[in-house]
């Protein structure tokens, strides 16, 4: 079975979870992507408001070149300035609505990823299938924890997005994108690792990008926990 599965419709499963943990299975951490940082690293916020702003001085520069004074090339720019402020407004929302719609767990057998704002989706990798992990923190404490699966193992990038490691569209990676206290959780999940390996195989490294090579994830494993 494939680890991407939409949620039953009717079914009013665990908050972030498909269904009930099977017995001796525990969670270990459960969180949200913060809203405002996956505005700016996923949707790309603060380079849209530049692209916009660029057109507006380019607007208002023209217009003023062209021997308009100063009050007519602001009301010339009145229609652009309205798009910027509704563009910029739907990205904002979607990232809020994505971030409010997200849940990210880790129990003590898998990574969960519940996500969707309109087709709730849950995409569940067990330990087995990871290869390894690694986070990027951001200056604020949050940050991407991305995991990277086996060969022969695949979630498509633009059914995950924007829970995937970005650009790695060949090899789509899962993430749980700027979660606050990012290396705390990394961290948890280095230890769910090292607990279900048996102690073995996992390494971290220190601050900055951290590795965590599980070293026991084969090809072939089946998706589901």
């Amino acid at each position: 079975m494939s680890p991407l599965h939409e949620v039953p419709a009717g079914s009013v499963p665990p908050r972030g979870l498909p269904d009930h943990l099977p017995q001796g299975e525990q969670l270990l951490w459960q969180g949200s992507p913060v809203a405002w940082q996956l505005a700016r690293h996923a949707f790309h916020l603060p380079k849209i408001a530049v692209y916009f702003a660029i057109l507006l001085a380019w607007r208002i520069g023209g217009a003023l070149a062209d021997g308009a004074t100063v009050i007519v090339a602001l009301h010339g720019a009145i229609p652009l300035t309205v798009l910027t402020i509704l563009g910029l407004g739907v990205v904002g929302a979607i990232a809020w609505l994505s971030a409010r719609t997200t849940v990210y767990s880790i129990t003590t057998k898998r990574i969960v990823l519940r996500c969707g704002i309109a087709l709730p989706l849950s995409v569940n990798i067990p330990f087995r299938m990871i290869a390894s992990a690694g986070l990027k923190p951001a200056g604020d404490g949050s940050g991407d924890i991305a995991v990277k699966l086996p060969a022969g193992q695949r979630i498509a990038y633009l059914s995950l997005w924007p829970h995937v490691r970005p650009w790695r569209v060949t090899s789509p990676e899962p993430a749980l994108r700027c979660v606050p206290d990012a290396a705390n959780v990394a961290n948890i999940l280095a230890q769910g690792l090292v607990a279900a390996s048996g102690g073995k195989g996992v390494a971290v490294s220190g601050v900055g990008t951290m590795p965590i090579d599980t070293g026991h994830a084969a090809p072939g494993v089946g998706a589901a926990a």
